[in-house]
This record gives C-alpha cells, sequence and structure tokens, in this order.
C-alpha cells in the first residue's frame, strides 16, 4: 500500500489525496427535516470541518453532482470563506465517485486546498426522487418526455425502479440466482443499522419474514429491496494526504478512484449490448488498478443500494465472486460484520441508514478506516465505496 503523499504508479493520484473530515445533517424521513435543503448543505459542510480540526474558513472549494442546487458560491458566501478556488458540480449520475474524483483531483493539482464534496436532499422541499416526475423524471434517469424516455414511458416504464429492476430480472434469470440473495442483501443493511443509532431504520428489525411477506415494488423487487427517500445532506473534506497529517483523525487516503461506464451503455431505450450488468465493470477494474489491490484485499464494501440487485450486480463485477457463486456467497452472514467474508453496508446503507446519493456510503468507508464505525470490521485497512450503479455513469472508490 502507498505511503500518505505518495504519488501513484503512471502518473495517478493514487495515495496523494485524502478524505480528512466528515459531516453529516440528522437523517430524516421525506418531509421531516425542519431545515430547508441549503441549510442542510451548510450544516454537514460546517461538520466536516469540525470532525477534520480545520476552521471552517480554510475551505476554498465544493464540489458536487447530479444537478445539486446548492451552488458553491452560495455556500461560500453563506460561510464567509474567504476565497473560493473551485466550485463544480458534475452533471448526471457518477455520483459521489466523481465529486470526490474532481475534489481530488483539484488539491492534486494546486487549484483549492480544502475542497468539500456533498450532497443535500430536501425531498419534502423539492420532491421526490424515487417518484416519475420527481426532479423532472428522477435523479440518475434521463428525459422522460423526449429521447429516450419516449421509447420507454408509453409502455409503463416511468420510474428509476422500474427501469433499472428489468436489469436484475435478466441478471437473475440468466445465472439461476435465488431471490434469497436479494433478501440477504436487504436484511444485512437492517442489520446493520439496529447499531447505529443515526440510521432511519434504527430500532425498526427487519425479519426475514417481513421481507417476503413485503408488497412487490417492481418484481422481483420487495419494499425493503428499495432505498429510503429522505431529508439529509453529508459532506467529507478533500486535500492532499500532506496537509492531512495535520489534522484531527488519521486520513484515509484515496487510493483508487474511477467513475464512467461500459460500452454502449445509455440505458434507458433499454438497448445495450450488456443488459444484465450494474455497468460497473470499467470502473472497478480501473479503481483497483490505480490503488494497486485486488478484490480480496478489501475489507469492508459500501455498496450503493439505490435497489438490492444493485448491489448484487456490483459483488459480482468487482470480483468479489462469480454470477455462478452468487447463491453460496450472498448470504447474510457473509455479509454482516464483523465475521463476514465481506460486509456490506455496516451503517445500514441507503436501504435503512438514508439515503444521501451515495455520500453516507463514503463517511462510513472513513469511519471503518479509523475503527469508529458502529458495526466495526476488525483490523479494516481497505474499503470501497460505490456510485450510481445501473445509471449511464457508475463509480468506484477505495480507501485505505
Amino acid at each position: 500500500m502507498l505511503a500518505a503523499g505518495e504519488a501513484g504508479v503512471g502518473g495517478t493520484i493514487s495515495g496523494a489525496t485524502a478524505i480528512a473530515g466528515i459531516g453529516e445533517t440528522a437523517y430524516h424521513r421525506r418531509g421531516g427535516s425542519p431545515d430547508a435543503e441549503f441549510k442542510m448543505a451548510l450544516q454537514a459542510t460546517i461538520a466536516a470541518a469540525e470532525d477534520a480540526g480545520l476552521d471552517v474558513r480554510a475551505i476554498d472549494g465544493f464540489s458536487s453532482f447530479s444537478g445539486d442546487r446548492n451552488d458553491g458560491a452560495r455556500l461560500a458566501t453563506a460561510l464567509d470563506l474567504p476565497d473560493l478556488k473551485y466550485s463544480a458540480t458534475v452533471g448526471v449520475s457518477g455520483h459521489a465517485a466523481a465529486a470526490i474524483a474532481n475534489a481530488a483531483a483539484a488539491v492534486a493539482a494546486g487549484y483549492a486546498d480544502y475542497v468539500v464534496a456533498f450532497r443535500a436532499l430536501a425531498q419534502g422541499q423539492f420532491g421526490r426522487f424515487g417518484q416519475f416526475g420527481g426532479y423532472g423524471g428522477g435523479a440518475g434517469t434521463v428525459d422522460t418526455v423526449g429521447f429516450p424516455g419516449s421509447w420507454t414511458v408509453p409502455y409503463g416504464v416511468l420510474a428509476p425502479v422500474q427501469t433499472y429492476t428489468l436489469r436484475t430480472t435478466r441478471f437473475l434469470h440468466d445465472h439461476g440466482i435465488h431471490q434469497d440473495a436479494l433478501r440477504a442483501i436487504s436484511l444485512a443493511c437492517y442489520h446493520h443499522a439496529q447499531r447505529n443509532p443515526r440510521a432511519v431504520m434504527y430500532g425498526r428489525p427487519l425479519e426475514a419474514d417481513d421481507y417476503d411477506s413485503s408488497r412487490w415494488i417492481v418484481e422481483p423487487q420487495h419494499l425493503f429491496d428499495c432505498c429510503m427517500e429522505n431529508d439529509c445532506a453529508a459532506a467529507v473534506i478533500v486535500t492532499t494526504a500532506e496537509r492531512a497529517r495535520d489534522l484531527r483523525h488519521d486520513a484515509a487516503l484515496i487510493l483508487g478512484i474511477a467513475t464512467g461506464s461500459d460500452r454502449r451503455q445509455f440505458p434507458a431505450a433499454q438497448g445495450g449490448p450488456d443488459f444484465a450488468t450494474s455497468n460497473m465493470k470499467n470502473v472497478a477494474r480501473r479503481a483497483f488498478a490505480m490503488a494497486g489491490v485486488t478484490p480480496a484485499d478489501v475489507d469492508v464494501a459500501q455498496l450503493y443500494d439505490n435497489f438490492t440487485g444493485a448491489v448484487l450486480m456490483s459483488i459480482v463485477e468487482h470480483g468479489f465472486c462469480t454470477p455462478e457463486e452468487v447463491n453460496e456467497f450472498v448470504t447474510f452472514e457473509n455479509l454482516t460484520a464483523p465475521g463476514g467474508r465481506l460486509p456490506v453496508n455496516t451503517s445500514g446503507g441507503n436501504i435503512a441508514e438514508a439515503y444521501v446519493h451515495g455520500i453516507g456510503l463514503v463517511l462510513e468507508a472513513v469511519r471503518q478506516l479509523r475503527g469508529t464505525s458502529t458495526s466495526q470490521v476488525d483490523g479494516a485497512e481497505v474499503a470501497l465505496a460505490t456510485a450510481a450503479p445501473l445509471a449511464f455513469v457508475t463509480g468506484s472508490i477505495i480507501l485505505g
């Protein structure tokens, strides 16, 4: 593994940048936050600075994604920052990985010193992501009025869960995968949430019978296969590994980070040549290559769980098992901390902690490396976090 500040092989920034601070608001059900979305973005930023032991006025950059409404200049003004050097919002998808990749690139290039990568959501204030028409068709989807939605909307494929479950169905069918694998992912998320007082589903355990008897949303995915809709915000502070040494915590080094797409994966018209995929094969390969580690080196994984089918395919496409091994590998025992072969979503994830579009998963990866998770994996040294599986631009982050 690279030492802090040591440049990666082939001119990459592996090991040269780090996450030095993490912050979040309280997590609320959709419509439950007493604060506006912009205020929550500020709260998460301030909390991340406090966690890092950094004067908030040292922040000089912001990075977000998928049409975030909280402009960096407005945040800088509210925080009275003396010098905003960098502000960027990535377009649709790539999600947290893209926001953090841009922040890492900015500090490695010297454009800024401390860049906040963040997400703030107030679905009660602005509309629901998971419902047709929310946010103009739903984040991570495409235009549902023009091309290519015009090819799918007339046939009733309206919401993200419908679009993405088609891929899951094909994957299960092609490889003889049982419903038990999807159930195991959901139960693992809820199990970890019962140890996490921050989680929206804390104190609400899920049993196998509850999962089995819950209504279908889009078969084969039940209610508990789908992420929540929440009001909340989360943020990380990205800086150079060298600067991070002087801050409060041992930094989580960004060993590998990749965003992008596989061949012909613009998905909404359902015409890709590789249909049964989370679209993470290329980003997984490039993230591992940059980090200089293998799937066997990963101690804990925070896998973006918009739907359990996405987690299932992400496990396979990151090389933790083959499709033929899924029924044996993806079990409750293997996915839960501390003793599972691959503990997954140890804070509860998007399904049971809160849906912050994946930033929350990155916070949990950092906590695992610090040894402060509520479902800690003993001696965790390498953590994976994924972003936006099934979308047409995805991402993976490897921290160590």
